[in-house]
C-alpha cells in the first residue's frame, strides 16, 4: 500500500536479529503501542522503501510478541475485551465474521473498525483489500450516524480519511479529517480535537507546510490535556517532518527534547531516539556529540534487551569511529552488525552493513580485500532491490576509483545514472544527493567538465525539488573543481576555502580528546560488564567450593592432621600473599612509567606535527610574498625565475603538509606526493591535455632528508620539460618512473619525446637548474645522468637511506665534532 507517512528517525543500515523480545509486564498499553510504532517506523526507515510501513508494524508486533492490531488499533481499542477481536489477530476472518452477525450497537462499530483496519494496514499493495477495508469502514460509518454518537462517528470518518489517503485520493482524505476537527471544535472537545488533528497531520505529505502547523496544535493540546505519551509521539513525528525536509538543526533539537521527555515519563526504550540525534550529528559532523548518543543508544538497547535492529546500532557506532578515523574499531563493529544482519536473510538491509565494511577495508589500505569481498557476497546473496543494486555500485565506483581503475570506476557510475530515477523519492533523496555529488566531483576531476556539471545539476535540482538544507562539504569541492575548469577563478577559491573550512573543522583537537574520553567511557562500561558476569560466577563457584569443603571436612578423620595441615598451608597462603602484594606494587610502577613514556612519545609526535604544519605554512607564505611580487615585475625573465622559486617551494611544502596530515611523521608516500606534485605543476602551467603525464611509482617511503631533494629534481626536471621540450603549443607526453634496481637501490627516471636538448645546452652545465640538480643529486650520494633519447632522458641513481644506517651515521658525526 502507499506509505509516504511520518519516519521518526533516520536512514541507516540493517534490521537486525529478532531475539529477546522486551518484556511488558508492567507497561500499559499506551506504552506497548507507542514502542511498536516507534520500532516499526525505525525499521521502514532504515529499508528506505526496500518494505512498505504495514509489513514493518508486522515485524515490529511479532518481535515485541504483541498482536499486531496493536499498531493501528488506536482510537476505538480501550483495553476491554471485544468479542471477536482475536480471530482478527489470528487472521480468522470467517470466524469473525460470524460474531459481528451477532453483535450490536458500540461492539459491532468496534468490530466494524477493527476488520476495516486489518484489511487496510495488511502488508502489501492488493486492490481487493483495499475494497475489503471500505465495506467494513462504510458500515461502521453507517451505523455510528444511525446511533448519533459522536465518538464512534469521528472514530469512523477518521478511518475512512486514512483509507483515502491509502487509495491515493488526498483531497478527499482531508476533506474528511477536516470536517472531524471542526466539529471538535464546535463541540470545544480538546481531547478527540488532539486526536483528530494528530491524524490529519500525520496522512499529510512531509513537504506540505500545514503539515507542521497541524501537528504543533496537536502537541500543545495534548500537553494542556495531560497526554504525555500522545504528547512525546507527535514531537518524534515533527522531528520526521524537519529531518526529511533537510532541516537538521531543528530536527537534532527537537529529538533532545523528546529523548529527555520519553526519560522523564519513565520510557525505558529511548535507544531509538538517540540512535536518530546520532545519525543527525554524524550528519552534521558533530563527532562528540554523535558518538555520545550512539553510545547511549547501545546501552540502552542492550540494558532492555530490545535487539530488534541491534545490527543496526552497531553500524552507527562503527560509522562514527570510522569518520573520527578509528577505523580498525569500526571494522569490527561493521563485522558484529553483519554477523547479527545475517541472522535475518529475509530483510536484507544488512547490505548497508557488508558496504560500510569495505568502506574500512579500503580506508586500511586493504583495497583488493575490499573488492574481492564485495564480488564474493554479491554473488553469494544477490541484490534483490533497485536501491541495493545502487548502493554496490556506489561502493565499487569509489574502491576502483581509489585503486586508479577510472575505467571500471566510470562503469558503475553510469549504472547509477540508471538506477537514481527508478528509487529517487524522499526517503531516498539525501542519498541520491550525496552520490550525485560524488559523481560530479569524479568527471571533475577526469576533466570531464560536461558530465561533472550534469551531475551537479542533478544534485541541484534534488536538493531544491526535496528541501534538502544540509551541505555536504564535497559540493563545495566540486563547485571548486568545476569552476577552475571553466576558468572561474574567484568562484573557485571562494568554494575551496568553504570547503576547507568545513574540513579543518571536523579534525578539531580539542573536540577529539572529548571524543577519546567518551570512547573510553564506553570502552571501560564494557568492561565491567564483563567483570560483573565474572564476578556472579565467581560467587556460584565459591558456593560449590564450601560445599565441597563442608563434606572433606566432615570425612577427616584426625583433627589434630587436620589443624597441621591447615596451618601449613596457611603459613604458604601468607608468604605467596605477601609476594603477590610485592607484585602488584612493582606492575603499577611499570605501568605508571609505561603510560607517562606514552605520554611523552604523544607530545613528541604532536610537536613534529606542529613544527611541520608550521614550515608548511611559512613557504605558503614565501610562496604568496612571491606572488604578490610578480605583480609588480615586467622583466619577463624576473617573473620566470619568481614561478620557478615558487614551484620549488611548493614541491618542499607539499612534504612538509604530507607529514603534518600524516599518522607516519617520518616519511613519505612517494607515490601519492610525486602524483600531487605533477597535478600542481600541470594546474600551475593550465597545461589541460596538451601534455599526457604517465607516472609509474613504485610504492615507496622515504625519509624526508631524501624526498626534499628528490622532489625539487622532479620539479626542476617537469618544468623545464614543460616550458621548453614543446615549443609552439606542441602535444607531448612526459613519463616519470621511479623504481627498485637492487636492496634499497632505486633508480628516477624523467623523460619526454619533445625536440631533446640542443647540442650547445650539453656544454653548457653552469645554468641555475642544471646545478641544483646536480647539487641536489649529490647530497643524495647519487648517479646522474642527462642525455638525449628520442627527447630528452634524466636519470637518478640513488640508494635509499635506512632508519638505522642514518641514526649510526648521526652518532658518528657527532663523535667527529666532540
Amino acid at each position: 500500500m502507499i506509505k509516504s507517512l511520518l519516519l521518526y528517525l533516520f536512514l541507516s543500515i540493517s534490521i537486525g536479529s529478532f531475539c529477546q523480545a522486551p518484556q511488558f509486564k508492567s507497561y500499559d498499553i499506551k506504552k506497548k503501542r507507542l514502542l511498536v510504532k516507534i520500532t516499526g517506523v525505525y525499521i521502514y526507515s532504515i529499508n528506505q522503501g526496500n518494505i512498505d510501513l504495514d509489513s514493518a508494524m508486522v515485524i515490529a508486533c511479532n518481535a515485541n510478541k504483541v498482536p499486531v492490531s496493536l499498531s493501528y488499533d488506536e482510537g476505538y481499542n480501550d483495553g476491554n475485551y471485544l468479542p471477536g477481536s482475536e480471530m482478527v489477530d489470528d487472521n480468522n476472518i470467517t470466524a469473525a465474521s460470524k460474531i459481528l452477525a451477532k453483535s450490536q450497537k458500540t461492539d459491532r462499530i468496534k468490530l466494524l473498525l477493527q476488520l476495516g483496519s486489518h484489511y487496510l494496514f495488511k502488508p502489501g499493495n492488493k486492490k481487493e483489500d483495499l475494497q475489503n477495508a471500505f465495506l467494513y469502514i462504510k458500515q461502521a460509518v453507517n451505523l455510528s450516524n444511525q446511533l448519533k454518537i459522536q465518538k464512534w462517528i469521528q472514530q469512523s470518518n477518521i478511518l475512512l480519511g486514512k483509507y483515502y489517503f491509502q487509495a491515493g485520493n488526498m483531497a478527499e482524505s482531508q476533506s474528511l479529517f477536516s470536517a472531524v476537527t471542526k466539529k471538535c471544535r464546535e463541540l470545544n472537545d480538546k481531547k478527540a480535537l488532539a486526536d483528530a488533528l494528530e491524524n490529519q497531520g500525520t496522512f499529510l505529505l512531509d513537504n506540505n507546510p500545514d503539515k507542521e502547523k497541524i501537528l504543533n496544535e496537536a502537541m500543545l493540546l495534548y500537553k494542556e490535556t495531560g497526554n504525555k505519551i500522545k504528547e512525546a509521539e507527535t514531537l518524534m513525528k515533527l522531528v520526521s517532518v524537519h529531518f526529511w525536509t533537510g532541516n537538521l538543526p531543528l530536527a537534532k533539537k527537537e529529538s533532545i527534547q523528546a529523548h529527555n521527555f520519553l526519560k522523564k515519563i519513565g520510557f525505558p526504550y529511548t535507544h531509538y531516539n538517540a540512535a536518530t540525534i546520532a545519525y543527525i550529528d554524524f550528519a552534521l559532523k558533530d563527532q562528540q556529540e554523535a558518538l555520545y548518543y550512539a553510545i547511549d543508544g547501545v546501552k540502552t538497547m542492550e540494558a532492555t534487551q530490545d535487539l530488534v535492529v541491534a545490527d543496526n546500532f552497531y553500524m552507527r557506532l562503527g560509522s562514527i569511529y570510522h569518520q573520527m578515523g578509528n577505523i580498525q574499531e569500526a571494522a569490527q563493529l561493521f563485522k558484529k552488525s553483519i554477523e547479527i544482519g545475517q541472522k535475518n536473510l529475509n530483510s536484507r538491509s544488512w547490505y548497508k552493513n557488508f558496504i560500510s565494511y569495505i568502506g574500512a577495508l579500503s580506508h586500511l589500505g586493504r583495497d583488493k580485500e575490499a573488492i574481492d569481498y564485495l564480488k564474493k557476497t554479491t554473488e553469494q546473496y544477490p541484490p534483490d532491490n533497485t536501491f541495493d543494486k545502487l548502493l554496490i555500485a556506489r561502493t565499487a565506483a569509489i574502491s576502483y576509483n581509489k585503486i586508479g581503475n577510472d575505467k571500471l570506476a566510470e562503469k558503475n557510475y553510469v549504472l547509477i545514472e540508471k538506477y537514481i530515477p527508478q528509487i529517487l523519492s524522499p526517503q531516498t533523496a539525501f542519498d541520491s544527493y550525496i552520490i550525485y555529488t560524488e559523481m560530479s566531483l569524479f568527471y571533475a576531476k577526469m576533466g570531464q567538465t560536461a558530465k561533472a556539471k550534469y551531475c551537479l545539476d542533478q544534485v541541484l535540482s534534488i536538493k531544491s525539488k526535496y528541501k534538502i538544507k544540509y551541505n555536504f562539504d564535497l559540493l563545495d569541492l566540486t563547485l571548486f573543481k568545476i569552476d577552475s575548469l571553466s576558468g572561474k577563478y574567484l568562484s573557485a577559491i571562494a568554494h575551496y576555502q568553504k570547503f576547507k573550512k568545513s574540513s579543518d573543522s571536523v579534525t578539531n583537537y580539542s573536540k577529539r580528546k572529548e571524543i577519546e574520553r567518551l570512547r573510553f567511557e564506553y570502552e571501560t562500561s564494557q568492561k565491567e560488564q564483563n567483570i560483573k558476569s565474572l564476578q556472579t560466577q565467581a560467587k556460584l563457584q565459591q558456593s560449590k567450593l564450601d560445599e565441597s569443603n563442608l563434606l572433606i571436612k566432615l570425612s577427616i578423620a584426625s583433627v589434630l592432621s587436620l589443624l597441621i595441615i591447615i596451618g601449613l598451608l596457611y603459613n604458604l597462603y601468607r608468604v605467596k600473599q605477601r609476594n603477590n602484594k610485592k607484585l602488584e606494587i612493582k606492575e603499577k610502577e611499570i605501568i605508571l612509567k609505561n603510560t607517562n613514556l606514552q605520554h611523552l612519545l604523544d607530545e613528541k609526535e604532536w610537536l613534529m606535527k606542529e613544527i611541520h604544519h608550521r614550515v608548511k605554512n611559512n613557504l605558503q607564505t614565501v610562496i604568496s610574498l612571491l606572488n604578490s611580487q610578480s605583480a609588480y615585475v615586467d622583466n619577463d625573465m624576473a617573473l620566470s625565475t619568481i614561478k620557478s622559486s615558487q614551484h620549488r617551494i611548493h614541491s618542499m611544502s607539499l612534504i612538509h603538509q604530507k607529514l603534518y596530515m600524516s599518522e607516519n611523521i617520518s616519511t613519505i608516500n612517494m607515490p601519492v606526493y610525486v602524483k600531487e606534485l605533477v597535478e600542481y605543476l600541470k594546474d600551475s602551467f593550465n597545461l589541460k591535455q596538451r601534455i599526457r603525464f604517465e607516472i609509474e611509482i613504485e610504492q615507496l617511503e622515504l625519509d624526508v632528508v631524501q624526498a626534499v631533494p628528490l622532489g625539487l629534481i622532479i620539479n626542476e626536471a617537469v618544468t623545464n620539460s614543460i616550458k621548453y621540450a614543446f615549443p609552439n603549443d606542441q602535444d607531448g607526453i612526459i613519463s616519470i618512473t621511479l623504481i627498485a634496481t637492487d636492496t634499497n637501490k632505486h633508480l628516477l627516471s624523467i623523460q619526454d619525446n619533445g625536440i631533446g636538448i640542443p647540442s650547445k645546452f650539453k656544454e653548457k652545465t653552469n645554468s641555475f637548474g642544471m646545478s641544483l640538480i646536480k647539487g641536489l643529486s649529490d647530497d643524495l650520494e647519487g648517479t646522474f645522468s642527462i642525455e638525449n633519447n628520442n627527447g630528452t632522458l634524466l636519470q637518478l641513481s640513488f640508494e635509499k637511506i635506512i632508519l638505522h644506517k642514518k641514526n649510526k651515521k648521526n652518532i658518528i658525526n657527532s663523535k667527529t665534532i666532540v
